[in-house]
């Protein structure tokens, strides 16, 4: 039913840039939050940045000054700007829509390593 379909990660040198997208489908509409989250291996899920239907941003400490969200609502696409990324940033990035409360849809995620 619901599909989140990430795209634009890969690999990058340090301090180069990404942008990620992600695709929402399937009897969607624009209310609730969109985000980006990230694990690497052996570790808990972490918050990237999210951004409400009210064009609410919060963002993790990691991405603060070098991470960007934005939101197409007409389209159901969320985005990420990756800019002066570091090896640390190595992780897989995924997609999340909060329909409502207590109810998360989650994309398969895109691959971001980020290698000297």
């Amino acid at each position: 039913q619901v599909q989140l379909v990430e795209s634009g990660g890969g690999l990058v040198q340090p301090g180069g840039t990404l942008r990620l997208s992600c695709a929402a489908s399937g009897s969607i509409v624009s209310y609730g939050i969109m985000g980006w989250y990230r694990q690497a291996p052996g570790k808990g899920r972490e918050l990237v940045a999210t951004i409400s239907n009210g064009r609410n941003t919060i963002y993790g400490d990691s991405a603060k000054g070098r991470f960007t969200i934005s939101r197409d609502y007409a389209e159901n696409t969320v985005f990420l700007q990756l800019n002066n990324l570091k090896p640390e940033d190595t992780d897989v990035y995924y997609c999340n829509w909060r329909r409502a409360v207590g109810v998360d849809f989650w994309g398969k995620g895109t691959l971001v390593t980020v290698s000297s």
